[in-house]
């Protein structure tokens, strides 16, 4: 890794690190300055890869048309919830590993200038495991990184706290943290803080541990090649080549206990967004228009021309992005709704995610229960989820939408019809 020449550049990293005092003292020493700005560069520098190439088939049909990483969570894409917390972690430099639908990416964060932290993109564009993801990034780091799923948000402390073990021990080291269904992630087993296995989903009656991978590692140059080593068993995996590692040399575990949220099925956005809600206190636009007789929770989330009209509920744990209308008398609750969509006057939606641009009729239920769901071929059972309404969905009047269902893309469900399961993209059901 090439420390940057330019002197804007020095002089923007080195004032974020140390303060614009010693950027000028460093800086001040003439020829000298880029030696031990090199110095000091490669000795404190956080780099970061955020591994954001993958495709979310689970997260249909949102992820047809952005990247998993793009889908707008208390209305800031989930990708920019990791990178603020890189940057409040004190990465200086962030590569972003993009795949399919990667200009959606890019356009967003462009070089990281409106996100206080140097970003870059490395292109992985065969959707194989993290593993290879990581290897695309490889020509440009230095011997010691941080690496991120770009789907899982945490705070700041949790990333510091591993990138301090890395460079206390110079052993690679990765967050772990307790959760209730281990078994939905990689399961690690412990012997005090070293790690002595790593298991991707197990069955959960041969769960050993109730200890999970957040997806935080701070890890040094040679993984690459024990990413290498097991190419010859199938798909590239960074935990196979973390397992090699705990065979090796020590892999150190670093206990976390605070917010920490996987987005992999569409009610991990509900989840996630009660988080941000109940932790920002709600957001307000100026632009928002509420009518005095419309009762908005406190926590609520609402863009840029977001319309509330008399008598609408919008309760807990709700976000309306830009341009959203609530119907008068409409009851939401638990929900996310995206750009640009229309809640029409006695419409209920209750733990419920709706898809940007799509009109919701009049007096149409979706009020929420539990329901065993079909992802992917794997059948999740007993969720509590509402629905799932994907982009340009039309719906008509006095429709009954039964939990658990899922909408495609550009769909349109007629007035009176009662509506469960799949419906796929495109597709067009009425009553009869």
């Amino acid at each position: 890794m090439n420390p940057p020449t330019n002197g804007a550049s020095v002089r923007s990293t080195l004032t974020r690190r140390w303060g614009n005092d010693l950027a000028i003292s460093i800086i001040g020493v003439g020829d000298r300055w880029e030696h031990i700005y090199t110095a000091i560069v490669l000795t404190c520098l956080m780099q970061a890869v955020v591994l954001a190439a993958g495709k979310g088939r689970r997260l249909w049909p949102l992820t047809e048309t952005r990247p998993k990483p793009m889908i707008p969570v208390a209305n800031r894409p989930i990708l920019e919830h990791v990178v603020e917390s890189l940057s409040d972690a004190g990465a200086d430099e962030v590569i972003l590993v993009v795949g399919s639908n990667r200009e959606r990416v890019q356009n967003h964060f462009e070089n990281g200038q409106h996100h206080d932290v140097d970003i870059s993109y490395a292109v992985f564009c065969l959707q194989k495991r993290t593993g290879h993801a990581l290897l695309q990034a490889e020509s440009q780091l230095a011997d010691s990184f941080v690496v991120l799923n770009g789907d899982r948000v945490t705070r700041a402390d949790a990333i510091e706290d591993v990138w301090t073990r890395h460079q206390q021990t110079d052993d690679p080291a990765m967050g772990v943290t307790r959760v209730s269904e281990p078994s939905r992630y990689g399961v690690v087993d412990l012997n005090g803080n070293t790690v002595v296995g790593i298991t991707e989903k197990p069955i959960p009656e041969l769960t050993t541990s109730d200890f999970i991978n957040t997806g935080i590692y701070a890890l040094s140059s040679d993984v690459f090649s024990a990413i290498r080593r097991v190419e010859p068993r199938g798909e590239q995996s960074l935990t196979d080549a973390l397992s090699e590692y705990v065979a090796e040399q020590q892999l150190h575990g670093v206990r976390y206990r605070g917010v920490w949220q996987d987005i992999s099925e569409p009610w991990d956005l509900l989840s996630m967004n009660e988080a941000l809600t109940q932790r920002c206190g709600g957001v307000s636009s100026d632009t928002a228009t509420v009518d005095p007789s419309a009762v908005v929770a406190e926590e609520t989330i609402t863009g840029e021309g977001v319309t509330i009209h008399p008598q609408a509920s919008v309760l807990s744990s709700v976000t309306l992005g830009d341009n959203v209308s609530v119907g008068p008398g409409a009851i939401l609750k638990d929900t996310v709704i995206l750009d640009d969509a229309t809640v029409k006057a006695g419409t209920v939606l209750t733990e419920c995610v709706v898809g940007a641009n799509t009109t919701v009729g009049a007096n149409t239920t979706a009020d929420g229960g539990r329901a065993d769901i079909v992802l992917d071929e794997t059948v999740y059972r007993n969720v509590s989820f509402g629905g799932l309404l994907g982009d340009n969905v039309t719906v008509g009047s006095n429709v009954t939408i039964q939990p658990g269902t899922i909408v495609g893309n550009n769909a349109t469900l007629g007035s009176g019809t009662f509506i469960s399961g799949r419906i796929n993209d495109g597709q067009h059901i009425t009553r009869g």
